[in-house]
């Protein structure tokens, strides 16, 4: 009896203590917080369409445009001159930038004048009998011959038997092998072609210098070319004596130079054609990095944007009555952070800065300068 008094007050607990909890939990109310509606502001402009200048950049080195790598072709030592054969050093044109020692060349050349001067003597008596009427010019010729000097030309032969003669007697063979002689001996003595100044030394005083040795490299300072790669694109819209602007790398100075020349044919593989730009300024020197700015071609009816705002399917945001929409545009050309973009109707507000979570039917505000409004 005691057992089952205690199960029905047991299960009685049980079921006062579920009406208890559920009076409990109805007597709770839940007030669903308010959302209030968050409405972004925008940048944004009215489209005006317009002629649309596109800049291709390119950028490069510069080289200069006139250079020359000194190279031995004779042998002997490096022999000092007024100047040091230094990097930096600079010649005038025509001045002599390097000698080698030639004495014992120069003693041979002079011996083959010798036995020439001694072949011509031998030939004048000859010519005084037989040949009266030529004696005169070739008196005067061997009465001028001068051993310290080059060898002068041979006088004009008028007649078959003059040149029979002469030849006969070896006089042209010996003529011929002097003045190569003295050509050959001019090679140890290399001197400026231009004004300029030496870039690079690759010997100093007292060097054995060899055949087909590299000895420097000489350069002109007064002009330089700035070699640049441009898509094959704009290859028909460059243009010999196209104005350049030219920035230096940290956008300090500008120079002024001018498409002097275009290759004709295309690199295979980067489908790039390269330009040459002239530039002429003081403060520029080889190997400066400059960046280019080409002006390839105007495009009439269209607008800038920054890239950010096209989006993959050639579409653009604008505002319509405070809702954000999107219209169909043309991209007709892409810089590294502006496109060009046509079919944009006039007047049409559109986004200038990208907006986060953007999408179409989004209500925005169009954010207003105040104090751009309160100047104008």
């Amino acid at each position: 009896m005691r057992k089952i008094i205690l199960s029905i007050l047991g299960i009685l607990l049980i079921i006062g203590g579920f009406f208890v909890a559920k009076m409990i939990i109805d007597s709770k109310t839940h007030r669903k917080p308010k959302v209030e509606k968050v409405i972004k502001t925008v940048f944004a402009k009215k489209a005006e369409n317009g002629d649309v200048s596109i800049r291709v950049p390119a950028n490069g080195n510069l080289i200069a445009k006139r250079r020359v790598e000194l190279y031995a072709e004779v042998q002997g030592v490096f022999k000092g001159g007024s100047k040091l054969f230094k990097p930096g050093t600079s010649y005038n044109a025509g001045e002599t930038i390097i000698r080698i020692n030639a004495s014992e060349y120069a003693a041979s050349v002079q011996s083959a004048k010798s036995g020439f001067y001694n072949q011509l003597t031998s030939i004048m008596p000859d010519l005084r009998l037989d040949y009266p009427e030529i004696f005169p010019k070739w008196q005067t010729y061997l009465s001028n011959f001068n051993m310290s000097k080059s060898v002068a030309p041979l006088p004009n032969m008028t007649s078959e038997k003059e040149k029979f003669f002469i030849s006969g007697r070896g006089i042209l063979t010996s003529f011929y092998n002097v003045k190569n002689l003295e050509q050959r001996l001019t090679k140890y003595k290399i001197s400026a072609p231009f004004s300029g100044v030496l870039t690079e030394t690759l010997v100093t005083e007292g060097t054995l210098v060899r055949v087909g040795q590299k000895l420097g490299e000489f350069i002109n300072t007064d002009i330089y070319e700035l070699e640049v790669a441009v898509s094959k694109t704009y290859s028909d819209l460059l243009k010999l004596g196209e104005k350049v602007t030219l920035t230096n790398l940290d956008k300090t100075k500008n120079y002024l130079g001018k498409v002097t020349r275009i290759n004709s044919s295309v690199d295979q593989a980067t489908q790039t054609i390269k330009a040459y730009i002239e530039v002429k300024d003081k403060d520029l020197r080889e190997g400066m990095y400059l960046e280019a700015s080409l002006d390839a071609k105007k495009e009439t009816n269209a607008i800038e944007v920054d890239r950010t705002l096209l989006l993959e399917n050639n579409q653009i945001f604008v505002v319509r009555d405070s809702i954000l929409d999107l219209i169909d545009v043309n991209p007709v050309y892409f810089s590294e952070k502006k496109v060009v973009l046509k079919e944009v109707p006039n007047g049409t507000t559109i986004i200038t800065k990208p907006v986060v979570g953007a999408y179409a039917g989004m209500q925005v505000k169009i954010y207003e300068n105040k104090l751009a409004k309160t100047a104008e």
